[in-house]
């Protein structure tokens, strides 16, 4: 079967992501996405109530380096941790931006949804001397994007904002959308915060090949589709049941307040901090990958 450039590059880029290839390729990987999107499609990033870490995470990639995605791989039109305009100027350039593409451009959202009090819990700026919510723009927002990604679990699920007792009345942002009757498609890309690659790697799926195939809570199989507990280098342990009683001894850490078994992500592979370790090996998993992070694994380091 005779297959053309794009679907090569398409190919590619998908064994890229997936596979975490060589650093010495990845260069040529985030040259790729670049030939093959040829149109920089426009992203709107918004937050709502969290802690930016998210965006954090995303500024620390490195497979493609954070310089890339911005402008190579998407045209980042507004962040309001990175831009430097604000106030009404910089929501009507968001809205104008919106407009311009409308069913074109993709928004990003990061951090939980306060729906109590109208919405007055999470107020992003004005407009024509009103308040504007987080709530009511990100739905205003989401009916003319092409797609909505919720960065981080805040975003995805309400995460640490929507913990009992939750008197701010915070959800994710799927739930925002599903009773506001917006059918625009949404995926979820949790942890606390998400890897760069889980970020970075969505978007770069959803810019080549549209959806991504998600799991049951609306997450890209691609990343979330393994248990922690599955890959855990302390997994002969558990099998034996050799529990440690303290940090630095020898064996499992479930006893310690381990939820890798019931937390689905791929950071085993993956590891953080330009591949130098990753959350087991420092501590132990939290499960800040799951919709019912924090409320039923609280307090982390008990045993569930």
């Amino acid at each position: 079967m005779k297959v053309s450039r794009r679907q090569f590059l398409k190919f590619c880029g998908l064994s890229g992501v997936a596979l975490s290839v060589s650093p010495t390729l990845l260069p040529k990987f985030a040259e790729a996405l670049e030939r093959a999107l040829g149109g920089n499609p426009p992203v709107i990033w918004i937050q709502g109530a969290g802690c930016t870490g998210c965006s954090v995470s995303l500024l620390n990639a490195v497979s493609p380096d954070i310089q890339d995605i911005l402008l190579k791989i998407i045209s980042l039109k507004f962040h309001p941790t990175v831009m430097a305009a604000q106030g009404e100027t910089a929501i009507d350039y968001a809205n104008e931006v919106a407009s311009k593409y409308k069913g074109k451009f993709f928004l990003v959202v990061e951090g939980a949804i306060p729906t109590g009090s109208h919405g007055a819990f999470c107020v992003v700026g004005e407009k024509g001397g009103k308040e504007v919510t987080i709530v009511d723009w990100t739905k205003d927002l989401a009916k003319k994007a092409a797609g909505v990604l919720a960065f981080g679990t805040c975003a995805a699920y309400g995460g640490l904002p929507a913990a009992k007792p939750n008197p701010t009345n915070a959800k994710g942002v799927g739930d925002i959308l599903k009773e506001a009757e917006i059918r625009t498609p949404c995926i979820n890309v949790p942890g606390c915060p998400p890897h760069p690659d889980w970020m970075a790697g969505t978007i770069a799926h959803v810019l080549l090949y549209g959806m991504p195939e998600l799991d049951e809570v609306g997450r890209p199989v691609l990343f979330y589709g393994s248990l922690v507990h599955d890959n855990c280098p302390y997994r002969s342990y558990f099998e034996e049941e050799e529990f440690c009683e303290h940090f630095g001894e020898t064996g499992c850490r479930y006893e310690l307040g381990c939820k890798g078994p019931m937390s689905h992500c791929d950071s085993w592979k993956r590891r953080w901090n330009n591949g130098v370790n990753w959350c087991v090996e420092n501590a132990l998993c939290i499960g800040c990958t799951e919709p019912n992070f924090w409320d039923e694994f609280a307090p982390l380091y008990e045993p569930s």
